[in-house]
């Protein structure tokens, strides 16, 4: 993705990171079925409604199990409605619900798009209409909302690169496969470029060897997986080392690591503390994630949308300090921009003690043991 200024804002927006949702990474149920808040009694909240817009929950549960609670629940606290709901990786329906809350003239609107066209092309429709617009999580390049917010997601991919880099520091000339995310996605680039902003010195000087980058369509993890044996083939089943953007993907890789002997012999980078990742890196299949505390980002946006609802833009600039590039509008977005965190087996206990995934969901089985040594309960 692209270069930006990073201004950590955890004083400013962190309320603290007591959860009370389960993880970052499992739903309670896996309709994914949008739904909206209830009015406060006695009807609508006095300060009127948020219309907010998530992507999907095919590749993530993070949208309706973490974003979506939170979101509501800020928004509800500080005296307004939340209609939040999700399009289903429809870009149709993604449209439609943009429609429909424009129609209904809600003060502001959060999307997390699918893609950057059809986010851009909400925003466009909103601002005609005269509603502030919050790119959430996902910056739609060549768009028009002046704000977003998210993680800082080129330091995810530097997270990420470090990572691997630690975990291959003694083994010089180590051949790395990188298997990234949608191209159509912004925050995907971001990752690719923090990685190499890591790696490619270290492809420079001979101390790793890049055998092959490729990106995903649709952060398909089964495309992933299909795509990695066939480099894993024509590398003639060597590979010292794996970025793999997040953990759905890392988790592809792995599954054919396992086919070939080789999973726990070679690091495998991931993405969103998710339990799966936390678990294979519990038993030692991948070596790290990158946890993103989401209930600071929806805070975050949500405490946005409040000043911008209340017409208050000089409160907004205040809030989002950051700055992060569009290179295809050719313009700097005012960002609300928040510090992701690495984490390898040692880290497991702050994402289970925060509440983003729960003991019971990885200390199973024969992963008991590993959890006991490591304290988590």
């Amino acid at each position: 993705m692209r270069s930006r200024t990073l201004t950590l804002l955890a004083a400013t927006v962190g309320a603290g990171l007591v959860l009370s949702a389960c993880g970052a990474n499992t739903a309670d149920s896996g309709s994914g079925n949008s739904s909206q808040s209830a009015p406060a009694p006695g009807g609508a909240a006095a300060g009127g409604k948020v219309g907010v817009i998530l992507p999907e929950t095919a590749t993530s549960a993070r949208w309706e199990a973490f974003d979506k609670p939170f979101l509501t629940k800020a928004l509800k606290d500080a005296g307004f409605d939340a209609d939040v709901q999700n399009a289903q990786g429809d870009v149709q329906k993604f449209t439609t619900l943009a429609d429909g809350m424009i129609a209904q003239n809600v003060k502001v609107l959060i999307i997390a798009a699918i893609n950057g066209e059809v986010g851009a092309a909400v925003a466009r429709k909103a601002q005609a209409a005269g509603i502030p617009t919050i790119d959430y999580d996902r910056l739609n390049l060549g768009g028009s909302s002046d704000y977003y917010v998210s993680f800082d997601n080129e330091k995810v991919g530097q997270l990420q690169g470090q990572g691997l880099a630690d975990a291959l520091k003694d083994k010089k000339g180590a051949e790395v496969v990188m298997i990234e995310g949608a191209p159509t996605d912004n925050n995907a680039t971001l990752f690719a470029n923090g990685q190499k902003s890591v790696l490619q010195p270290k492809f420079a000087a001979g101390d790793l060897k890049l055998v092959r980058e490729q990106a995903i369509d649709n952060w398909d993890n089964q495309k992933g997986g299909q795509t990695f044996e066939q480099i894993l083939t024509d590398n003639k089943g060597k590979v010292d080392g794996v970025v793999a953007a997040n953990d759905g993907l890392a988790g592809a890789v792995i599954t054919v690591l396992k086919k070939n002997g080789l999973n726990g012999k070679v690091p495998v980078t991931g993405q969103d503390a998710t339990a799966d990742g936390l678990m294979a890196i519990l038993r030692g299949d991948q070596y790290m994630t990158v946890f993103k505390p989401i209930k600071e980002e929806a805070e975050a946006a949500a405490k946005l949308a409040v000043l911008l609802a209340k017409g208050d833009k000089a409160g907004a600039d205040a809030l989002a300090t950051g700055k992060a590039k569009d290179p295809k509008g050719n313009r700097e977005v005012k960002s609300v921009l928040l510090e992701p965190k690495l984490t390898t087996k040692d880290g497991v206990k702050e994402v289970v003690t925060q509440g983003y995934v729960k003991a019971a969901e990885i200390c199973g089985g024969d992963l008991a043991a590993a959890c006991t040594q490591l304290g988590i309960s």
